[in-house]
């Protein structure tokens, strides 16, 4: 699969039922000499309050199911 279908996908936590945003608003943690991800990282503070700014990191082995319209994952509870 390439980046760019992944691309605008939303993500969503299972356990939680919880939107977490959209692919495209987070970071990708990936090996550099291979190309393979290895985690994605999620801002979990919103656009108009940057108080709150912190993140979640999901490594890629958590990711459930990657459908046509989102991403759905189970977020580590640490």
């Amino acid at each position: 699969m390439r980046l760019s279908e992944l691309s605008g996908k939303e993500i969503v936590d299972y356990k939680k039922a919880e939107r977490l945003g959209v692919l495209g608003q987070t970071d990708l943690e990936f090996n550099e000499s291979t190309g393979q991800i290895h985690a994605l990282v999620i801002p979990t503070g919103k656009w108009f309050n940057r108080k709150q700014n912190s993140e979640i990191r999901v490594p890629w082995n958590q990711i459930r199911t990657i459908g046509t319209d989102m991403i759905i994952l189970e977020v580590p509870d640490s």
